[in-house]
């Protein structure tokens, strides 16, 4: 019993450690290095159409902090300035899913090969929903009204020097961790729990009842939680590691973050009640097919 907390004391501090200082590092460069980019030009840029803008768009929500500069009045500033309604969708679709944050994490947890490949299947399901619903023609069920008053959206940083701009990103890392610190900490202790206490034939007796369901049942199952995918890695590694499927796991972690009750609430007030379930249906078909990609593509990826 002395050994087994002393295991789990010892995951809990050496997990918790390793993930806040990858956590101020990374960010901090990558903060710095975006503070290159002015929100204008990005702007400019998805005004067009094409299949480049598409990505541009899935591409900037990946590199966008989902703590500091919320996806949702972003994209609602989008929507307000008339841009097409498949690219604002392709940004929303991916800034939840992929950020500085996930990604450090990711690759302190599951390695470079899955970190990759989870962040090109992001920005792949970015673009494809964001294509289907521009397809669809679905900008009657936008709201016309849009008051932007009552959302809060970001503002152009203006930098002077180097040195502003490390700044910034020195702020913006302790920022982000700041604000998802306590998650990070609840989350590793109820990892460090799993660890240590449940056995990995239990996690696989559970899998063995879902059968193939298993990546539509963590998906759907992830939808009426809300957090964000940095606060449920920890959890979802250890369960990983515990015998859970790798594309399972995945799918669960997505579903938690890009699909939420919260989200559907705020996005009623600028898109119709028929647009967000559409939305939420094909976000949950291609969250579903990544699952199983994952799950094929594990022998090879371990």
């Amino acid at each position: 019993m002395e050994s087994k907390i002393n295991e789990i004391i010892g995951f809990f501090i050496y997990d918790s450690i390793k993930i806040f200082v990858m956590l101020f590092v990374f960010i901090s460069i990558l903060g710095f290095l975006r503070s290159f980019v002015p929100r204008e030009k990005v702007e400019y840029y998805l005004k067009n159409k094409g299949i480049k803008t598409y990505f541009f768009a899935s591409f900037f929500g990946a590199i966008t902090p989902f703590c500091s500069c919320s996806s949702i009045p972003l994209f609602i500033g989008f929507i307000k300035n008339k841009l097409p309604l498949g690219i604002s969708f392709a940004f929303l679709i991916t800034s939840p899913l992929i950020n500085e944050y996930l990604v450090v994490l990711m690759l302190g947890f599951f390695g470079y090969k899955i970190t990759l490949l989870y962040i090109l299947n992001g920005i792949f399901l970015g673009i494809l929903c964001g294509i289907i619903l521009d397809k669809l023609n679905l900008s009657k069920y936008v709201v016309q009204d849009i008051n932007s008053d009552k959302f809060q959206t970001c503002e152009g940083e203006r930098f002077i020097g180097l040195y502003s701009r490390i700044r910034y990103g020195v702020s913006e890392s302790l920022e982000i961790i700041n604000k998802i610190w306590i998650w990070v900490i609840v989350s590793v202790f109820i990892g460090a729990l799993i660890h240590g206490y449940v056995p990995r034939e239990k996690i696989e007796k559970i899998i063995s009842y879902a059968g193939i369901l298993d990546v539509p049942i963590a998906t759907i199952l992830g939808v009426p939680l809300y957090g964000s995918c940095a606060s449920i890695l920890p959890i979802a590694y250890v369960l990983f590691t515990k015998g859970l499927p790798l594309g399972t796991t995945l799918s669960f972690m997505m579903s938690t973050s890009a699909l939420s009750l919260p989200e559907a609430i705020v996005l009623r007030r600028v898109i119709k009640t028929e647009l967000i379930l559409i939305f939420f249906s094909i976000v949950t078909i291609g969250i579903i097919f990544i699952g199983y990609v994952f799950n094929y593509l594990q022998r090879m990826l371990y």
